[in-house]
């Protein structure tokens, strides 16, 4: 029997399996199982993922949830596999109680796409629960000779099974006065009336005792049975009776405690005490009792309990009206239970994507969500909204779902987050509202480059500078946050005075300080431009450049240089001035430069020494060397001058020059040829300098052998003195330049002097003297004689 009735169980479940596939969040049925009370915990209910014709790896990759707004939670997904099991057991009796069918539902949520189906689970009901009266013996009095047929409702048993299961039959014991007439009521229900075959007589019988037997209609069949004591009265022929068989009356729900819901009457044309009524309720649920208060005097039913629609619409009560010969009567009040707005809607989140991209598109699903209401009509019918300062918009689904979808474009660098408003509202009067409040946040996508806090930088470094110096700093900042904010400097390469610029200028990459790596020099370079770049972390990265414009400063590095006259290791040309000249004759001009600017390289000329002071004076910023007084005949023919020239930078540096200035009274034609001749052509190498005073020695023995036969052959002759400049490379002598006292007198031992020249030159191209032919002449004539 066991097998033939799971397999009843399985073919059951499968012939109440309806499907209907959502392939979006469009309006479809609800996908429908079955499965049998009282099963036990782990049990399977169904594969959805089979019968959504999804493979099980597509269905787990899914993110399928299964959702529930029961507040216990009977089921439970296997997201690998897709099968819906049973994780508590299910009491139908305790979840729906009378109500069939009784359903379960729940959501099935996949992701990637977002998509719900809507389930319902039928639990089916199994007969576990035996017919039960409410007690165990019923006592009915009755008076001898009523007449036959007369009919005595019985108590009705209960069965909290529901169909079948439940109540099918009544039966009694058998005895010769009473048959047993079973009926159905409006709702289907079974009771039965016990009715007289034959009179009763006090007399002959006193008192009866039947069995009274309730069986429902399960497999196995479960039966509950009382026992019916039946008291034979003395006679009593007035029934009491009720002004209505049916009382219909409506109710507001949440009527306050000992609000009256309506007042039964019944009469009985007795006397004394077999026309004293009491009321009493008569099969009715422990719930009605709980809720209903009945006076048994006035038969005045009053409100116990806070009576609530969403529990139940109507009430059908049972009133029995008893007298004082025991003779009953019934009757029947229908209590309506009118809705009242009492129940502000709900609003239940089925998926939330808490946080999305700021780059989101149109029609983005944040969040799906259901809004229900308890109530019924109008008070039950809901209205649902946000706020409408946000780029969001709630779009209708299925029937009270909802998603919120993303409306215009999204920026997190102005708002980060939305604390998202959802007032559900109900029709009512008045009107219910609950509010929930969705935070949504927006994660960053690189879409903000660095931006430079100058359009343009200008850094100032000093030239001479030590390698590694700090010059200034650039800094870019980013609208992003954390990876995308992150910036990262870098230059684009650019040689810098010839130099690779790796080699000139670093750059740190992480807070934008800006080195030099070796020394710079303003005389070679005065300023020079980079190009900076600042990117981001993002992928793709973002960038932006700035223009870094350095300028190097002047310092006084250089001394002054002397252009003229030249100095160099020859020996320093000579100046000459007349001694006719006067005070202000110009001597001669230094001219120097400074390789620094500005201030730095502004001369100043200063005469830092010479062989008489105050005869030469400088000009402070010509540097011209003139006479400061008249030359007289004290004055040294030869003077030295040496001039200081200095610039104005600090700490100042200076240079000097020295002049060799030569006194004469006249300038001769020779003389000035031989001034003229280039100072190149004295520089010879050092054989050509060996040869020639070589060859001036040799000349020299030649004459002093000269001089010395003439003057034994002349006896005492007028002597002869030769003028000679040993250490000058030129003789010279011109009649027009006298030599000695005695030419000027006009006196001597000749009558007249004769002057050659002997010139030895190192750029003649030969290496001989040369004499002039009236020496050799005269020679020639001392030896003949």
């Amino acid at each position: 029997a066991e097998p033939q009735g799971e397999n009843r169980s399985r073919k059951r479940q499968v012939l109440s399996f309806f499907l209907c596939l959502c392939v979006s969040l469009g309006s479809c049925e609800a996908i429908r199982y079955s499965v049998p009370e009282e099963k036990k915990s782990g049990s399977l209910v169904a594969n959805i993922a089979k019968d959504l014709k999804l493979d099980a790896g597509k269905f787990s990759s899914r993110s399928a949830r299964l959702i529930s707004k029961s507040s216990k939670q009977y089921f439970e997904l296997n997201t690998r596999s897709g099968d819906v099991i049973i994780k508590e057991k299910i009491d139908r009796e305790d979840l729906c109680g009378q109500r069939d069918p009784c359903f379960l539902q729940f959501e099935i949520v996949l992701e990637n796409p977002l998509q719900l189906y809507k389930t319902e689970v039928q639990i089916d009901d199994v007969n576990d629960n035996s017919p039960k009266f409410s007690t165990n013996e019923f006592i009915l009095r009755m008076p001898e000779q009523i007449p036959i047929n007369t009919r005595f409702p019985l108590e009705r048993a209960q069965d909290s099974d529901v169909g079948t299961n439940g109540i099918q039959s009544y039966a009694i014991s058998s005895n010769e006065h009473f048959s047993l007439d079973v009926l159905s009521r409006g709702d289907g229900s079974k009771y039965a009336e016990l009715v007289l075959e034959k009179q009763l007589d006090r007399e002959e019988q006193a008192q009866l005792m039947l069995i009274l037997t309730a069986a429902d209609g399960g497999l196995p069949q479960r039966t509950g049975t009382a026992r019916i004591g039946v008291i034979v009265l003395d006679n009593n022929d007035n029934f009491p009776q009720f002004s209505q068989s049916v009382y219909k009356v409506q109710l507001m729900e949440n009527s306050p405690k000992g609000t009256l819901v309506t007042k039964v009457e019944a009469s009985d044309l007795d006397q004394g005490s077999n026309a004293e009524i009491t009321y009493s309720f008569r099969q009715v649920p422990d719930k009605v009792l709980k809720l209903f208060q009945l006076n048994p005097i006035t038969g005045e039913i009053t409100v116990l309990e806070i009576i609530d629609f969403e529990d139940a619409a109507m009430y059908e009560i049972e009133i029995q009206a008893t007298d004082g010969g025991g003779l009953s009567a019934h009757c029947k009040v229908m209590v309506k239970i009118e809705d009242m707005n009492d129940n502000a809607p709900e609003v239940t989140l089925t998926s939330l994507t808490s946080t999305i991209p700021e780059d989101s598109s149109p029609e983005t699903v944040v969040a799906l969500f259901s809004v229900s209401d308890r109530d019924s009509g109008d008070n039950g019918r809901t209205l649902c909204s946000i706020q409408d300062n946000v780029p969001f918009a709630l779009k209708s689904t299925l029937k009270d779902y909802y998603e919120l979808v993303t409306q215009k474009p999204l920026d997190r660098e102005k708002v980060p987050e939305y604390n998202i408003t959802i007032t559900a509202t109900d029709r009512g009067t008045p009107r219910l509202t609950s509010v929930r409040v969705i935070r949504v946040q927006l994660s960053d996508i690189n879409d903000n480059p660095p931006v430079f806090n100058e359009s343009s930088y200008v850094m100032y470094l000093k030239e001479n500078n030590p390698p590694g110096l700090l010059i200034g700093t650039v800094s870019a900042a980013d609208l992003d946050i954390e990876q995308n904010a992150k910036v990262t400097y870098s230059a684009l390469p650019v040689n810098i005075s010839d130099l690779p610029f790796s080699s000139s200028i670093s750059i740190n990459s992480e807070n934008g300080k800006v080195y030099a790596l070796q020394s710079l020099d303003y005389e070679q370079r005065r300023d020079f431009q980079v190009t900076v770049r600042a990117a981001d972390g993002g992928s793709p990265p973002l960038s932006s450049e700035v223009i870094v414009r350095v300028v190097i400063i002047d310092q006084n590095d250089n001394a002054p240089f002397i252009l003229y006259p030249l100095q160099n290791n020859s020996a320093p040309a000579n100046d000459l001035v007349p001694r006719s000249a006067e005070a202000g004759y110009v001597v001669t001009k230094v001219v120097a430069v400074d390789g620094d600017s500005g201030q730095n390289s502004w001369l100043s000329y200063q005469l830092l020494k010479a062989t008489d002071p105050s005869l030469f004076a400088v000009g402070l910023q010509t540097g011209e060397v003139k006479t400061s007084r008249p030359i007289t005949s004290p004055d040294s023919v030869k003077q030295k001058l040496i001039v200081l020239v200095k610039d104005n930078g600090e700490p100042a540096r200076s240079t000097t020059s020295t002049l060799n200035v030569l006194l004469v009274d006249g300038f001769s034609d020779t003389y000035m040829q031989l001034l003229d001749v280039p100072q190149e052509e004295e520089q010879q190498d050092t054989l050509t300098l060996y040869l020639v005073i070589s060859l001036s020695f040799i000349s020299f023995l030649f004459l002093f052998f000269v001089v010395t036969i003439v003057a034994i052959r002349l006896c005492k002759t007028r002597q002869c003195r030769d003028q000679y400049v040993p250490s000058s490379r030129n003789f010279y002598s011109d009649h027009n330049f006298p030599t000695n006292p005695a030419e000027t007198s006009g006196t001597g031992t000749l009558p007249q002097s004769y002057c050659y020249e002997v010139c030895l030159t190192t750029g003649s191209g030969t290496s001989e003297f040369k004499f002039l032919r009236p020496l050799w002449h005269n020679f020639f004539s001392f030896i003949n004689v």
